[in-house]
């Protein structure tokens, strides 16, 4: 807001927002059901009131947001999140938490962690409406830092200190290995006897460099013979006899989506834990909703 004299709106900012959300002043006066020219205006208004331009009009490509409406942009998100809260308390005097709630959630996680979450949280929370996102590590704490996601659960691999982090859990890494392998035995396995042997490699970052630095603990290099994204993918590949793998999350079932079963085997050797997070950014202010969310994770994810 511009000191002593004229101040935006929210509804301003709205259109702001919804405007670099859609990269047109037409798009966004759809979504508002609004006329464009009602748009245009609301954004001339901001500019002037916060005494930058936002955005750079091209008629054969539409808008592009300047520097200074990037560096905007993720407050006015913020700000138009805790309005509508304090909508919300207004509405429901304090007695409940409601609205949408954005969770980003690491692919290998989602599977272990999100079906207890939509489950269990609806019971408590009944008007809240959570909506996931996945993706890779840079892709989740960008969508932290620029408010289109207010938390997230991942590993704590990666994360810059400009981010909150609660542990919730630790997990140990383990060796899979196809169940006819001369290593499918029981008891804990040395990674020495892993030399020379075909390795399966679940890269989405950071995920590769963390099995590299485990794997050197006992002096391995691995010999990647097949490399994934997928976790299942993972799973498959090994079952079908190409090589051993690391993964940190352990299904119940043994089978795989090939068919052949799998073995899992803990590893000998003094391994570092990998903790399962829950992350925000760490300028940005909760909502009740996301603040609840918190504490539902507390007690119920907590190992």
């Amino acid at each position: 807001m511009a000191g002593g004299g004229a101040r935006f709106t929210l509804r301003q900012l709205e259109y702001f927002v919804t405007v670099a959300e859609e990269g047109t002043m037409a798009a966004a006066a759809d979504r508002h059901h609004i006329s464009q020219s009602a748009v245009s205006l609301a954004v001339t208004e901001l500019e002037k009131v916060l005494g930058v331009q936002l955005f750079m009009r091209r008629k054969s490509r539409g808008i592009e947001l300047t520097g200074a409406a990037r560096e905007v942009l993720p407050e006015a998100r913020r700000l138009l999140a805790h309005a509508g809260e304090v909508q919300s308390i207004a509405r429901s005097l304090g007695q409940s938490v409601s609205g949408e709630l954005v969770l980003a959630c690491y692919p290998t996680l989602t599977p272990f962690v999100v079906p207890e979450i939509v489950q269990r949280f609806p019971a408590r929370h009944a008007d809240v409406t959570v909506t996931l996102f996945e993706g890779s590590v840079a892709e989740m704490l960008a969508r932290l830092s620029d408010g289109t996601c207010e938390t997230a659960l991942m590993y704590d691999l990666g994360i810059g200190p400009e981010f909150t982090r609660t542990v919730l859990y630790s997990v140990r890494p383990y060796v899979l290995l196809p169940a006819g392998h001369r290593l499918a035995t029981t008891g804990p396995l040395s990674l020495t006897e892993l030399r020379d042997e075909p390795m399966v490699m679940l890269d989405m970052p950071p995920s590769a460099e963390m099995f590299r630095e485990v794997l050197a603990v006992g002096g391995v290099e691995p010999a990647v013979r097949f490399s994934t994204t997928t976790f299942e993918s993972v799973r498959s590949l090994v079952a079908s006899g190409v090589g051993y793998s690391l993964l940190l999350q352990r299904p119940s079932a043994a089978s795989t989506y090939a068919g052949p079963p799998l073995v899992y085997r803990d590893i000998e050797e003094d391994v570092p834990q990998v903790d399962v997070v829950l992350v925000h950014a760490r300028n940005a202010r909760l909502t009740r909703r996301a603040q609840a969310f918190a504490e539902f994770c507390r007690e119920t994810l907590t190992g």
